[in-house]
């Protein structure tokens, strides 16, 4: 007969990463500043997949992550920590947009409306403005190539980068937002050159609305002086607030040396009551005048840099949010191909969110109510499969 403490004790110690695992080391850096993290936030519940700026939807009560890649990977799973199967890639080949590395886009997203899902991808390099925002479709996610439909957004070069704000912004790092009251659908993007903004999506989605003079609000600004980029944005809707979250600070290539304590990524948030902004932090902060409450960040010394990330909507009130990001674990190493994929559940106090514990994903097996005894029901599971009792 197994009994509950000890079971309990015993699933944590091996689902944890370990808090003092030694980091993989880089010629010439110590690990010092990873060390220097803060432990109020709760460990990342592990991917047990290397992944940068994930993607993850639910469809047919399964998870499927599309990632940075080789023609864009797809992986399927019934658990946000897997076993993850890889069913093939979004593109077939490179992509038909001649900017960047075309064989290897990154930051996708992926959505579904009416029965066609829409990915769409980056390609850029690094230090360059010269960047694409491009979009994909398909019917079915059973592994097949989806129709590549080429370029949404140009920036630097290309048909309508001559276009504001294209002028002046970077068209990397999409995510997608419908307004809830009268279902535009909108897209977000931009990193560094003026940050993170926002234009409408015609119906057909595969284009801008009023393509030679879109209607374009800026969501983010940091002054340059500061340089600390905001990036990644992601748009989440809940209880009347439209959350806009985003990545601050250095990302990746650590090889070359740690920044200073807090200026690795973190996951930061704002709010507004409309999806055109403006947003404001729990202080009230614009984020137009460089602000945002930050939601996760390095901690434990286990988990460092998390950014890429992205908000998983509950089903409905027994399901909550999912934040899932990809982040450095020091026990793995710092190098960009060595990011994994992160996970927590999300709770909302006065209405702003907050990265809880919890062990498992599971469709089958996850139970959520006010008392957090949910989250027991994975273990509850694996005590009656020993024949336990508690």
């Amino acid at each position: 007969m197994y009994h509950l403490p000890l079971l309990l004790s015993m699933i944590v110690a091996i689902a944890a990463p370990l808090a003092g695992a030694v980091p993989a080391q880089t010629k010439g850096h110590s690990p010092k500043q990873v060390y220097q993290t803060t432990d109020k936030f709760p460990l990342a519940n592990r991917g047990n997949i290397p992944a940068h700026d994930p993607n993850i939807i639910l469809h047919d009560e399964h998870y499927y992550l599309f990632k940075g890649g080789i023609h864009i990977p797809i992986f399927k799973s019934a658990n946000m920590s897997g076993p993850w199967e890889k069913l093939g890639t979004v593109l077939s080949g490179d992509s038909q947009i001649h900017k960047g590395n075309r064989s290897r886009p990154w930051a996708p997203t992926t959505i579904e409306k009416n029965g066609t899902f829409y990915c769409y991808y980056t390609l850029s390099a690094k230090g360059s403005r010269n960047s694409a925002i491009g979009v994909a479709t398909t019917t079915a996610l059973d592994g097949r190539p989806w129709t590549d439909h080429g370029a949404v957004i140009n920036t630097g070069k290309g048909a309508g980068s001559g276009v504001w704000p294209y002028t002046i912004t970077n068209a990397i790092d999409a995510s997608f937002i419908l307004d809830q009251d009268s279902q535009q659908p909108y897209l977000n993007y931009g990193s560094f050159w003026h940050d993170i903004w926002q234009v409408p999506l015609a119906d057909d989605l595969l284009s801008v609305k009023d393509a030679d003079s879109p209607d374009a609000v800026q969501l983010t600004f940091i002054p340059r002086v500061k340089l600390k980029p905001e990036e990644g944005a992601w748009m989440s809707f809940r209880d009347g607030f439209y959350y806009l979250w985003f990545s601050h600070g250095n990302c990746c290539n650590f090889q070359r040396g740690f920044p200073a304590r807090g200026k690795e990524y973190s996951i930061r948030v704002g709010r507004s009551k409309s999806v055109r902004g403006p947003f404001r932090d729990k202080m009230g902060k614009k984020l137009l005048n460089g602000g945002g409450t930050v939601v996760y960040g390095s901690n434990h010394g286990v988990v460092y840099a998390p950014g890429g990330l992205g908000v998983l909507a509950g089903k409905n009130d027994s399901m909550p949010d999912i934040l899932y990001y990809h982040y450095l674990n020091t026990s793995i190493g710092f190098a960009h191909g060595q990011a994994q994929l992160g996970w927590n559940y999300l709770d909302y106090k006065h209405g702003w969110p907050v990265p809880v514990e919890g062990l498992y994903a599971t469709n089958a097996a996850f139970v959520y109510g006010p008392t957090g005894w949910g989250y027991l029901a994975p273990v509850l599971a694996i005590i009656l499969s020993h024949g336990g009792g508690v």
